[in-house]
């Protein structure tokens, strides 16, 4: 696996995938090359593969709080079509999953506190969802976020995502 961006950039500036594609098309190279960087879109992970010649990508940020976007870039590369998001008591459901897994792992502090990121990606496209965001993330009690999660699905139980 080969990123496209420096060192010094680190999460600033644009990917520059020619580099990793050079690798790739070397007669010399024999083995899988996997490319990294700016990945956030299933088109993206076809031009990888289709304009770069890369075997596959390594996929980072994209996937922070969407673990669908996994299965939407394989439906768009088998299909060409998009795969709709999942339903709002889908992603109450697996975020659900996701802060127990968290807890057990890490325990209820950092479990809690490295979830934190996740929530935004998890409930993107829901109105108004500012002051339910607020409490997940300043909550240090895992009870207080299940219930938000709660709320936010029975709140927002009709939602239909674009």
């Amino acid at each position: 696996s080969i990123h496209g961006r420096t060192r010094a950039q680190m999460y600033k500036g644009v990917a520059d995938w020619h580099p990793i594609a050079a690798v790739k098309n070397n007669p010399r190279m024999h083995i899988p090359v996997f490319g990294n960087g700016d990945l956030n879109t299933p088109e993206l992970a076809k031009s990888m593969r289709d304009d770069f010649g890369l075997d596959g990508a390594m996929i980072g940020r994209a996937s922070i709080g969407n673990p669908w976007f996994f299965n939407q870039i394989k439906h768009f590369l088998k299909t060409g079509n998009y795969l709709a998001m999942p339903s709002l008591e889908e992603r109450v459901k697996v975020v659900k999953e996701h802060l127990d897994f968290s807890i057990r792992w890490k325990g209820d502090r950092v479990g809690i506190v490295e979830m934190r990121r996740h929530y935004a990606n998890y409930f993107k496209g829901i109105p108004d969802f500012k002051k339910y965001r607020t409490k997940m993330v300043t909550s240090d009690l895992s009870n207080e976020v299940f219930a938000v999660f709660d709320e936010v699905g029975e709140k927002f139980k009709d939602f239909v995502s674009a």
